[in-house]
C-alpha cells in the first residue's frame, strides 16, 4: 500500500514538474519581438508560428486551453518576449494588447492651445475637433467629468487651460477620447510641479498662475535653460522696477506671426498681452511651457544685464547692460 502511494506521488510530482516545464518560457534570456497574429489564421497556425519564432517552448499547453475553449487569439501585432510564459503569452494574445492598438504622440515645449489643437486633428485624435472648445472654455465654466486640478484654484474665473498642458511625450490607446488626453497632460503638470517648487512659489508671494504665465513667456523668448534663468532675472526686475516687459513674445502671441523685429505700429497694439503698451505680466499664459521656463520663472538669475536679443542666425542670446549697447545690438543682428 505504501508503495503504491509512493508510485502515485513520484508520478503526480512528475506530471506537475513536467506540466510545469510546458509553461515555463522557451528562453529567459531572449529578446523581445514583434509578433504578427493575421485575421483569419487558425489557432493552430499562430501555435505553430509562436513555435517557429522560438517564443514558447511547446504547443502542448496552448492546444490544451483550445480542448479546454479556453483560447480566443484576437489578430494584431504584438510585442513578445520568449522570457514569457505561456500562459502569460496567451493572456496578451488572449486580451488584444497589440501594440498597435496604442500610438505615441509629442506636445512640444511652447506651443498654445492652437498649435496642439491642430496636431491632435493631424493624429487623428478621437473628438480633436472639440478641442479648441474645450481647452479654452473659461475655468469657471469647467466642462469636463473629472476634477478641476487644484493648482488652478488661483487662477481667475476666466483663465482657460492655456500654460497648463504639459509639453511631453504621452502614449495613448488610438480610441482615446480628447478629453482624456487633456487629462493626462494636466495630471503630468501636477506631478511635475512639486511640493518643493509649489513651496518656493507660496515663499515669493506669488501664484502658480504668476509663474505659468511668466514661463510661457521665456518659453517663446530663449532657447536655452541658463538663457532662460538669465531672461527670467531681466523680466522678474523689469515688474519691480515698474517697466513693462517689452516682449516681442507676445507681440507674436498677439500677431500670429514671428519676426525678427517687431515695428514700431507693432508695438502700439492695443492688446492686454501688449506688454510694450502695458505693464505687468499678461492677462494670462500665451504657451505652454516646459519644465526649464517653469523653474526659470521661479528661479531667476541676478545679473547685471537689462536688454537682450536673438541672433536670427544662430539663435544665440546678445545680452546688454545699457539701451545704447541694446540698440547697437540690434543694429548688428537684426538689420
Amino acid at each position: 500500500m505504501i508503495k503504491k502511494i509512493i508510485i502515485l506521488i513520484i508520478i503526480f510530482l512528475a506530471g506537475s514538474f513536467y506540466w510545469q516545464s510546458l509553461n515555463s518560457p522557451a528562453d529567459s534570456k531572449g529578446q523581445e519581438q514583434i509578433f504578427l497574429v493575421s485575421k483569419g489564421e487558425t489557432v493552430k497556425e499562430i501555435i505553430g508560428n509562436l513555435k517557429k519564432a522560438g517564443l514558447i517552448k511547446s504547443p502542448f499547453y496552448f492546444e490544451y486551453k483550445v480542448w479546454r475553449g479556453e483560447l480566443d487569439l484576437k489578430a494584431g501585432e504584438y510585442s513578445i518576449s520568449p522570457a514569457l510564459t505561456a500562459k502569460e503569452i496567451i493572456k496578451i494574445l488572449s486580451q488584444g494588447q497589440a501594440v498597435n492598438q496604442e500610438k505615441q504622440i509629442r506636445i512640444i515645449e511652447g506651443w498654445n492651445l492652437k498649435d496642439i489643437g491642430s496636431y491632435l486633428k493631424d493624429n487623428d485624435v478621437g473628438g480633436a475637433d472639440g478641442f479648441l472648445s474645450l481647452a479654452k472654455a473659461p475655468l469657471s465654466a469647467w466642462k469636463f467629468n473629472f476634477s478641476k486640478p487644484d493648482f488652478l484654484s488661483d487662477a481667475p474665473k476666466g483663465a482657460n487651460l492655456e500654460g497648463y498642458l504639459f509639453p511631453d511625450t504621452y502614449r495613448i490607446f488610438v480610441d482615446t477620447a480628447v478629453d482624456q488626453v487633456i487629462l493626462k497632460m494636466l495630471t503630468n503638470f501636477d506631478k511635475r510641479l512639486t511640493p518643493e517648487l509649489r513651496a518656493e512659489i507660496k515663499r515669493q508671494k506669488k501664484t502658480i498662475f504668476e509663474i505659468v504665465t511668466m514661463a510661457s513667456i521665456i518659453e517663446k523668448e530663449v532657447r536655452s535653460t541658463d538663457d532662460m534663468k538669465i531672461v527670467s532675472g531681466i523680466f522678474w526686475q523689469r515688474i519691480n522696477n515698474g517697466q513693462g516687459l517689452e516682449s516681442c513674445a507676445t507681440l507674436a502671441y498677439i500677431l500670429g506671426v514671428n519676426k525678427a523685429q517687431y515695428s514700431i505700429e507693432d508695438t502700439k497694439i492695443d492688446s492686454p498681452y501688449n506688454t510694450y503698451k502695458y505693464r505687468g505680466l499678461p492677462p494670462g499664459p500665451i504657451a505652454n511651457p516646459g519644465l526649464n521656463a517653469i523653474k526659470a520663472a521661479i528661479y531667476p538669475e541676478p545679473t547685471n544685464f537689462n536688454y537682450f536679443l536673438s541672433d536670427p542666425a544662430t539663435g544665440q542670446t546678445i545680452y546688454s547692460k545699457t539701451l545704447e549697447e541694446h540698440n547697437l545690438n540690434k543694429y548688428k543682428y537684426l538689420k
